[in-house]
């Protein structure tokens, strides 16, 4: 799953770094004082050996003698697994010299080939004691006086008291290393955010812009942030003069045109009846295909700004309020969800879509015409993917005859006219048509609940989530 929050990244990065840094150490330094123990543990039964040697000599009557004083009581105390013992070599025999934590009990002892002797005549192996305790064996063999008899010493200490000096101390340890891990990601942390923070409010900015309460990126932005701000301010400034351009054009070529089609309405009304109605209709025609076109530039030129947006509530209100004035024999009712609904759209594309849906609606209701507008579910199919993810779904809904599956087909067709007994070019749901597309929308015909004609209309809504 790829992580898309910067921040999240540079935490989750950062914490397992973290962790793996910490673990490898721990268990390096632990390793580190697991072998420094064990040599010293060795050294320490290297010493004990030599003062066994030192306290032990052939007295007259040739038997081995001595009382080595270790310093240490577990030599004193049974089954401890620190022993020393004296044994004489060749053939030179006599009673060995044994600790009293020994006993009668035996050291097993592993061959010269499983265990040789260093270069110092000295070798070191682990056995088991007759008590089960697990021993480290340092020994040595030497000649005790100048009629060349020896001895074989051994000394043995048990090799727990290095397991558990080096588990206290890993031990120990790891909590130090926990604690000091959990106070640097926290330390990380709060580093990072603050860092990051910028962004945050860059964002936020960018989400005053797309809501329409701003029209610039305002805020004192870092110098690595500033030059992406600067860009976008530009781009927005650009942006809205590329519309009111594009609007001052619409206007200019709208109003170059008004008159000529003007005149020839006006003169299709002295003319002949038949010649006369054919010019007015065509007249009629021409201008809603320049409307049509004009608004498809001007839709074109604005499309894809992040500042349009148009409230959707008094919007409606106002279409709803005209339509009663026009149609005083019909109740329109009015649904908006949640009122706060916002529509990316120009607010004319918006009055001009859903009042052309209103006034077909009107011309074919019995008595009654509702418009909704609420938030269309998360599994919107049919739209063009785009950086919004939020729609809102527009219904006008009436009780009238409604339409056929095949005359749906028929009316979306650009100038049909199913009913040519009512007034109309025949262009309005095309139009409809064309600036929901325009807005990556789409418009459906479909029967409603009331037996008539249900117009539903999927366009972009405004959402916060830019990030």
């Amino acid at each position: 799953m790829r992580i898309k929050s910067l921040t999240a990244r540079v935490l989750l990065l950062t914490t397992v770094w973290s962790t793996v840094a910490l673990v490898v150490i721990g268990l390096l330094i632990s390793t580190l004082y697991r072998k420094s123990a064990e040599r010293g543990f060795q050294d320490l039964l290297r010493a004990q050996l030599y003062n066994v040697i030192n306290s032990v000599t052939i007295g007259d009557q040739g038997a081995l003698s001595g009382s080595p004083q270790l310093g240490d009581l577990r030599f004193a105390q049974p089954k401890t697994g620190w022993y020393w013992v004296v044994e004489p070599l060749g053939t030179y025999t006599t009673a060995p010299l044994v600790s009293p934590s020994l006993g009668s009990a035996l050291i097993p002892v592993p061959s010269v080939v499983e265990a040789p002797f260093d270069k110092n005549y000295e070798r070191y192996y682990q056995v088991t004691d007759a008590s089960g305790n697990r021993v480290q064996v340092a020994e040595t063999e030497v000649v005790l006086d100048t009629d060349g008899r020896a001895a074989r010493v051994r000394v043995t200490g048990n090799v727990d008291v290095v397991e558990d000096d080096v588990r206290t101390f890993s031990h120990s340890l790891y909590l130090a290393l926990a604690g000091f891990g959990v106070g640097s990601l926290i330390v990380n942390a709060l580093a990072i955010l603050y860092g990051l923070k910028p962004l945050d409010k860059a964002r936020a900015a960018l989400e005053r812009i797309r809501a329409g309460e701003s029209e610039q990126l305002k805020g004192d932005f870092p110098r690595e942030i500033l030059p992406l701000a600067n860009e976008v301010n530009a781009l927005i400034d650009s942006n809205r003069r590329i519309v009111e351009r594009a609007r001052m054009q619409v206007g200019n070529l709208a109003h170059s045109l008004k008159t000529p089609i003007a005149v020839l309405l006006n003169e299709a009304r002295v003319l002949e009846k038949s010649h006369g109605e054919l010019v007015r209709s065509q007249a009629e025609a021409m201008q809603g295909q320049v409307q049509s076109y004009l608004n498809r530039a001007r839709i074109a030129a604005q499309r894809g700004s992040v500042l349009a947006r148009t409230d959707a509530e008094p919007a409606l209100e106002r279409l709803v309020r005209v339509m009663r004035r026009l149609n005083v024999d019909t109740e329109f009712d009015l649904v908006v969800s949640p009122p706060h609904l916002a529509v990316a759209m120009e607010q004319q594309d918006l009055e001009e879509t859903v009042g052309n849906l209103l006034e077909n609606a009107a011309r074919f209701a019995k008595s009654r015409v509702r418009l909704s507008a609420v938030e269309a579910g998360e599994d919107v199919k049919g739209v063009e993917a785009s950086a919004r993810r939020h729609w809102v779904e527009l219904a006008v809904e009436d009780d009238g005859p409604g339409l056929e599956p095949d005359q749906i087909r028929e009316a979306l067709k650009r100038g049909r006219r199913l009913d040519e007994s009512k007034p109309g070019t025949g262009l309005g749901l095309s139009i409809v048509t064309e600036i929901s597309n325009e807005y990556q929308g789409r418009l459906e015909l479909s029967r409603g609940e009331w037996g008539g004609l249900k117009a539903k209309l999927i366009l972009p809504g405004v959402t916060k989530d830019v990030a």
